[in-house]
């Protein structure tokens, strides 16, 4: 399917909207590349209606094949000969035809937009991770806020002894010895405290829905 053709409705603004074969001049049919851009370069209508009509289907297919999307490849074909009719001094029929200028613009420009698309799925890539990433440590630090008030709530039902010995030996990081010391107990007598406190710490948070591996 090839684009709609332009038709310009003022000096610097073209406007694609199906311009008919009839409005291109017998004139132009015949002039050169050089001619032609020349006659632009004169804001004359007729005259970018002949460039497009040699050179939109090539456009157009190039476009399309780059982008593999029809609609962003008629916007490609207008970018190039909004190009032309805004700044046909940037032809030089000494380089090449006019052809070729335009397939190097519609080259050019649908890299860029390819490059575009590969920069923003990068960075929305790079979004979604930290939003996931945020969402997990933010769910992770309400789960840990609750399981706290949870534990606190159950620690409050133990005695004195069995609170104590596990205080030190779970939220201090000391070892059986070190609390059997520093509690003048044996260190019998604290495992046994510790066992019987967690298990009844144990009991206590399974009641209000929290999952406790056994020992």
């Amino acid at each position: 399917m090839k684009p709609a053709a332009p038709k310009v409705s003022g000096n610097n603004h073209p406007d694609f909207g199906g311009l008919r074969r009839s409005n291109v001049k017998p004139e132009y049919t015949e002039a050169s590349d050089g001619a032609l851009v020349v006659s632009i370069g004169r804001y004359q209508q007729a005259a970018l209606a002949e460039a497009y009509r040699r050179n939109a289907g090539a456009v157009y297919g190039l476009a399309k094949r780059l982008l593999s999307d029809h609609a962003r490849a008629e916007e490609v074909v207008q970018e190039v000969f909004i190009r032309l009719w805004n700044g046909p001094e940037k032809f030089d029929s000494d380089r090449g035809t006019l052809r070729s200028f335009l397939l190097a613009q519609t080259h050019g420009r649908a890299v860029d937009m390819i490059r575009s698309d590969v920069a923003r799925r990068k960075r929305e890539d790079r979004e979604t991770r930290e939003q996931a990433e945020g969402g997990y440590d933010l769910a992770r630090e309400v789960w840990d806020m609750a399981l706290a008030s949870h534990v606190r709530d159950a620690m409050a039902v133990l005695s004195a002894d069995e609170r104590v010995a596990i205080e030190l030996a779970y939220f201090g990081g000391r070892t059986y010895r070190e609390v059997a010391d520093e509690l003048g107990e044996a260190e019998g007598t604290v495992k046994s405290r510790i066992r019987v406190g967690l298990k009844r710490l144990r009991a206590e948070l399974v009641q209000v829905g929290v999952t406790v591996a056994a020992d």
